[in-house]
């Protein structure tokens, strides 16, 4: 047959007679940004950390991060600082947070994160915080067993929560709002936390917490705002804010600005929702229409049409003012050209 009359059927996200365009190829998103594939031809940006808006551009000052746990793609939002010198006998570390709402307490969500994943015996040295069951829990290992604090219920009436929690050696502790201070004291006989990781505040970087350490129970990224975390490791020095320089973390996804809606400042057409998670923001398009803000239709000849065009065997549809017709590769015949 005629040499042109071939095609590859191509799998979702890609196009092209060889499947050689993928959405992202030709990524619209600026300054850093993760593109995710949203449909064949729409993209969507997941926003580094200071970044905002459909394509990222927009900065924003971040002074009060907030976090959208884990978005529909996959994804956690999060802010990870420069490791923690110094950590090894003694921290103390302080927070507050709020939460987005009173469901995501109740869900496993990570507040921070260090540690490291080798092959301990028993278990990876790691220090970690985080919600389960609407309490507080903190954990730590310092090589030889867990050791873990769970704070009585929060009081939900309350709009922000504060953390104060530390460590001397082997000896743990934990403050949360009004409660009673409560300690611990971790098995085995090691007394130092050796961890390499960065901080992570909020969630982790992968789509699976591969880097928390076994037994964490931590699902989720964190769902509100974490805001005025500050760490000492010695009773004789100031509290600081974590990062290098002070305050300033090494990367992010997805973080936004406490009590900040980018959805505001964004008009989706035709139907179309606007989502946001933390900075990232965009257009979910109702059947039919397309493109950033929901402006473009779908053609009934495009692969995201739905019902999808019945032409065949590499025939060419071509919309009408109606409906379509499929032209027919040499060979072929029939309303859909699928008669040899």
């Amino acid at each position: 047959s005629d040499e042109e009359n071939w095609y590859c059927e191509c799998p979702k996200l890609y196009t092209g007679k060889l499947c050689q365009f993928a959405t992202c190829d030709e990524n619209p998103c600026g300054n850093g940004a993760t593109c995710f594939p949203k449909s064949r031809r729409d993209a969507v940006c997941l926003c580094p950390y200071g970044r905002s808006g459909i394509l990222c551009s927009d900065a924003i000052n971040i002074t009060q991060p907030s976090f959208s746990g884990t978005d529909v793609f996959g994804y956690t939002s999060f802010l990870a600082y420069s490791t923690i010198p110094n950590i090894t006998f003694y921290y103390e570390f302080r927070l507050k947070f709020q939460l987005a709402n009173h469901h995501s307490a109740l869900q496993d969500n990570l507040i921070f994160f260090t540690g490291q994943k080798g092959q301990g015996l028993n278990g990876d040295d790691f220090l970690e915080l985080g919600l389960h069951n609407g309490r507080v829990v903190y954990s730590y290992n310092l090589g030889s067993g867990t050791a873990t604090i769970i704070s009585k219920p929060l009081d939900l009436t309350l709009n922000v929560h504060v953390i104060h929690l530390g460590r001397n050696l082997q000896k743990g502790w934990l403050k949360v709002d009004d409660q009673k201070n409560k300690t611990v004291t971790s098995p085995g006989r090691l007394v130092g936390l050796n961890v390499f990781s960065q901080f992570y505040l909020g969630g982790y970087r992968e789509y699976t917490p591969e880097l928390l350490p076994e037994g964490s129970g931590f699902k989720n990224g964190f769902q509100g705002c974490i805001f005025d975390v500050q760490v000492r490791t010695s009773l004789n020095q100031g509290f600081k804010s974590p990062g290098t320089p002070e305050g300033h973390p090494n990367s992010g996804q997805s973080v936004g600005q406490c009590k900040d809606s980018p959805c505001s400042l964004i008009k989706c057409r035709n139907g179309g929702k606007c989502i946001e998670t933390g900075s990232t923001v965009y257009c979910d398009c109702p059947t039919g229409w397309k493109g950033a803000f929901c402006t473009e239709t779908v053609s009934v000849c495009e692969p995201e049409h739905d019902p999808p065009h019945l032409c065949q065997q590499g025939s060419t549809c071509v919309p009408l003012p109606n409906g379509y017709t499929c032209h027919c590769p040499l060979g072929t015949t029939g309303i859909y050209c699928e008669q040899g």
